[in-house]
């Protein structure tokens, strides 16, 4: 049995996705911004994928802007909005536990002369109201915060944040990392304050290299890409139809069905937990119940590193993440879960155990037993 338990780092695509990828790589292959037939039905299949996602979101289409994943999202987002406002301040805040595409973008930007707040999160990886209110200044012109935590699963406060931040100044924006949360919660940035929003087409089964932001209309962005003027001058270079595509029609396959996945995903995180929680020396990060993400779950396991864990199971056919998979190859403690104050000697002891759409209950049952015969196996080999 093959067991793929790593879906934060990426999903499996869907079939149907792979397949309508196929058609429009091999037959519907017009450059969108070409004026025959040919681009005009890729520029078809671009207004389907703005249409399908607007939707979703509950947005309007023009607000959708196409990237080449979540990282370049986020990057737009932050330094293209600082560079477009910095007249009006210069000053950001953002929380100590966002993923690297913010917080390393965050440090360019703090060369560039910005001022940045990083926000505390408490244990369960959670920012407090009262600290962003304090953190707020005249010169706050963005705040970032991320939907859901990559490591730990926890879930921020976005829409009371949001609500904050317009109160305390209107012209603040506020800008989500939601590639972990879209395609597992209803996000809409109208009702939530959002301006701008992240989020990648590889988490949700499409394709890799492919993902959005949404921008809102009266949001102002300097392009950090320059060349032909594609969308709106905004992101230029020739967009990939069949990634754009396919990503809206993993999307809208996604919450077709939304909330029995969800169900059954918060039900096999609670089997895991549970199951988990039986062994000694077994520590669950972050909180486990509705309050949290239901696909992720973080677990350090006393005097076993987490390479020697993560091969143990590997070898087993079950393949799960050391932590971040951006930061894999380059072996550090998780700034996550120095944040949450997860003690030192657990830090480098620490797997994240992340679920899909396609995990099945088998799979957790054969995990679950895998982690008993191994846990106890490699603690009689392990200094402690």
């Amino acid at each position: 049995m093959e067991v793929y338990l790593d879906n934060s780092a990426t999903t499996k695509c869907f079939d149907d996705v792979a397949a309508f990828m196929t058609q429009l790589m091999c037959r519907d292959y017009g450059n969108p911004s070409s004026l025959h037939m040919k681009g005009v039905q890729a520029e078809n299949y671009l207004r389907y994928a703005k249409e399908t996602i607007a939707k979703i979101l509950k947005v309007n289409e023009k607000e959708i802007l196409f990237t080449s994943g979540g990282t370049e999202a986020d990057n737009i987002a932050l330094t293209g909005t600082a560079m477009a406002n910095h007249r009006a301040g210069k000053h950001l805040i953002t929380t100590r536990i966002e993923h690297p595409a913010v917080l390393q973008t965050m440090q360019h930007l703090e060369e560039q002369g910005f001022k940045v707040t990083y926000l505390p999160v408490d244990g369960n990886g959670r920012i407090r109201l009262e600290d962003l209110q304090k953190a707020m200044t005249k010169d706050t012109i963005l705040v970032s915060v991320m939907h859901t935590n990559n490591e730990i699963g926890s879930l921020q406060p976005i829409a009371e944040a949001g609500g904050l931040i317009k109160k305390m100044n209107p012209h603040t924006l506020f800008h989500v990392d939601a590639v972990q949360g879209f395609g597992k919660f209803r996000i809409y940035p109208k009702k939530m304050n959002i301006d701008l929003l992240s989020a990648s087409s590889h988490k949700i089964h499409g394709p890799k290299g492919v993902g959005f932001l949404y921008a809102g209309e009266k949001v102002k962005i300097k392009p950090i890409i320059y060349g032909g003027g594609q969308q709106n001058n905004l992101r230029s270079g020739t967009e990939n139809v069949p990634g754009i595509a396919g990503m809206a029609r993993a999307a809208e396959m996604l919450y077709a069905d939304l909330d029995r996945d969800v169900e059954k995903l918060y039900y096999l995180k609670q089997k895991f937990i549970e199951g988990a929680g039986r062994l000694e020396y077994v520590k669950i990060n972050g909180l486990t119940g509705r309050e949290s993400a239901p696909h992720v779950v973080s677990v350090s396991v006393g005097g076993i590193r987490s390479e020697v864990l993560l091969h143990a199971l590997e070898d087993k056919n079950i393949y799960v993440s050391a932590g971040s998979a951006c930061a894999a190859r380059k072996p550090q403690p998780s700034a996550t879960l120095k944040a949450i104050g997860v003690e030192k000697g657990l830090l480098e002891s620490t797997i994240r155990f992340s679920f899909s759409v396609f995990t099945t209950e088998e799979e957790i049952d054969y995990t679950l037993q895998a982690l008993y015969d191994i846990v106890p196996m490699l603690r009689k080999y392990t200094r402690h």
